[in-house]
């Protein structure tokens, strides 16, 4: 079974050799500016790995939030997160469909997680392809000690404001926002990491509008271990991104409904940022099953 150190051997030594992305996150480097001489090297990754009948479906919304963000809206793009290569996929899917997905796909800020530039070299210059803002995860806190790790943590509260001061700044730049709202790549064998994190709440009560994407079809499957031993299976990928939302109206419209139960059921206790963090999940999946009986359908 090809994975991505045995399948892409001469792209990883050619981008290794370009790349000038950092492997340490500081405060001072949060914000990463995509290298367009190592995007065709994903390009050429994508291209080997999808099947006839891949692309985006949706486009006209995308082409929305586009120009919501011109007008100098702040847009975010939520999408689901099976691997990593879900922005390759969609960076290289929207930009084939013509139109304005050159634009839209030059458009993107994604926020990314520290550890895709601090775990693995060949990760952190592969990830170089793509403009982003890094970010310390939540999910990184877990198991830190407030005594022995107190390095870690005043390293990671400066990353992440450091990240939000440059994320003020760009997302009302006419650039698209995107985030995988799971934080992670989904592990079958871990439910968790399909459901949202409820800082997607902050995201989506400082933002105006937001596109969500969903994603059928897999091409790079998350193995245990390293991220290049995550091994490939061609497949036909359907991109699918639903209308623009207001994000202060569905906000509301979810804090509605937690405060309409709690009446209900006087003993009820919810976490509003978590309800809205798991209404955005839901309505990926949603959209992920409606898609993909046509997806499958052009497979035979």
């Amino acid at each position: 079974m090809e994975t991505l150190a045995t399948a892409f051997r001469e792209q990883i030594k050619q981008v290794v050799s370009l790349s000038k992305s950092s492997t340490l996150i500081t405060e001072h480097n949060v914000y990463q500016q995509g290298a367009d001489n190592i995007l065709p090297f994903l390009d050429q990754m994508v291209d080997s790995l999808i099947l006839p009948g891949s692309g985006v479906d949706g486009m006209a919304h995308l082409e929305d939030l586009l120009s919501k963000a011109r007008s100098g809206k702040s847009c975010l793009l939520l999408l689901e997160h099976y691997s990593n290569m879900d922005l390759s996929l969609f960076s290289s899917l929207v930009r084939k469909e013509g139109g304005h997905g050159e634009e839209i796909a030059k458009a993107v800020v994604a926020i990314a997680g520290m550890k895709l530039n601090e775990e693995n070299p060949v990760v952190s210059a592969f990830a170089s392809a793509y403009t982003r803002i890094v970010i310390y995860p939540s999910r990184s806190f877990q198991g830190l000690d407030a005594e022995k790790d107190k390095a870690e943590i005043i390293r990671s509260n400066a990353i992440n404001r450091a990240a939000m001061k440059s994320l003020m700044s760009v997302k009302v730049d006419g650039k698209l926002i995107l985030l995988f709202p799971s934080g992670t790549r989904y592990r079958p064998w871990d439910p968790n990491t399909k459901r949202g994190v409820r800082e997607i709440d902050s995201y989506i009560k400082s933002f105006d509008y937001m596109c969500l994407v969903a994603i059928n079809g897999q091409v790079l499957h998350v193995a245990e271990g390293d991220m290049l031993d995550d091994y490939l299976t061609p497949d036909l990928i359907r991109l699918t991104a639903g209308p623009v939302l207001d994000c202060s109206e569905f906000r509301e419209k979810i804090r509605a409904e937690v405060e309409a139960r709690k009446t209900e059921n006087t003993e009820a206790i919810e976490d509003k940022k978590q309800a809205v963090a798991d209404a955005i999940m839901a309505l990926l999946e949603e959209m992920h099953i409606k898609a993909e009986p046509e997806r499958l359908a052009l497979l035979k």
